[in-house]
């Protein structure tokens, strides 16, 4: 999948589901959770169906409520048979939370008449301790798992941290640890890994190094809040002109069949050749995706 940008859109807003219709986001993920005033959730749920009956440029997911509260059954159970691309899950402890959830969609599938494994699922991978300490058991990938995505908020109140960023806003060493880990969780599992949001979302230039330096360290996309960031998100996450025009000259200097090759005095090697093919693959997907 294409996952450069997922915007969070709140369920409950009328006005807010309408702008992203138009939104050039790879995926809205429209949000029944901490977005949504619990009193609110019953009328999220009747907007959110009504709202897929529709068919849309991006991929819709939707961000369910922690596996154990009753508002994740009434969540599956109201959305199941609209058929979203997937479900964001917020607080899983670990893979076994997903085991659990594919049963109880299994359970909806079947009464919708969807094939099984319809609903695919990204969980927010790091919000509680056990969580954090479980992301080496993603490397069995559970049913269903399509990308991850980590967060701080949640985990540094369940620290009991007074802030996770220091006095640059930059994050603070045990989150950056958590964050790593959680790349290295995705690529084991063969998912991608999609960067956590970049919560003042008036400051472009500090979500544009934000994306930049996630798209080099090999996140896929990044989570948006306001319709604003989508844009800058984008540009981050696709391959240059220039991307584009080195990664055919990487391939092109293997055409030989070789293991190694050469190419303006440096030697390349069978890494460098499978990065110019990731560029290359995601050039050619944006471009069958775009709108003709």
């Amino acid at each position: 999948m294409i996952s450069r940008s997922l915007l969070f859109v709140p369920a409950d807003s009328e006005k807010k589901l309408a702008k992203s219709k138009s939104s050039p986001t790879d995926a809205l993920i429209l949000d029944l959770e901490d977005s949504v005033a619990a009193e609110n959730r019953p009328a999220a749920r009747a907007l959110l169906k009504e709202f897929l009956q529709d068919k849309h440029p991006q991929a819709i997911w939707v961000r369910i409520n922690p596996l154990g509260s009753d508002d994740f059954i009434r969540d599956i159970e109201a959305v199941t048979a609209s058929k979203p691309a997937g479900f964001v899950v917020p607080k899983p402890d670990g893979p076994q939370a997903l085991n659990v959830i594919d049963a109880h969609i299994i359970t909806r599938e079947t009464l919708a008449g969807l094939p099984h494994g319809t609903i695919k699922l990204l969980p927010v991978a790091t919000e509680t301790p056990i969580a954090a300490m479980s992301l080496q058991d993603y490397r069995f990938p559970p049913a269903r798992l399509a990308a991850m995505t980590w967060g701080a908020e949640d985990l540094s109140a369940a620290l009991g941290a007074a802030t996770n960023r220091d006095e640059n806003g930059e994050f603070l060493l045990t989150y950056k640890i958590v964050r790593s880990l959680c790349l290295i969780a995705a690529k084991a599992a063969d998912v991608p890994a999609i960067e956590t949001l970049h919560a003042d979302f008036r400051d472009a230039n500090g979500l544009e190094r934000a994306a930049r330096a996630a798209q080099r360290e090999g996140f896929a996309g990044m989570l948006a809040i306001h319709p604003d960031q989508v844009a800058i998100i984008n540009d981050a996450f696709t391959p240059s002109t220039s991307d584009v025009e080195h990664a055919r000259r990487v391939v092109a200097a293997f055409a030989s069949g070789a293991g190694v090759a050469s190419l303006d005095g440096k030697m390349l090697d069978q890494p460098h050749l499978k990065q110019a093919k990731n560029v290359l693959s995601l050039h050619e997907q944006i471009g069958n995706s775009s709108p003709k």
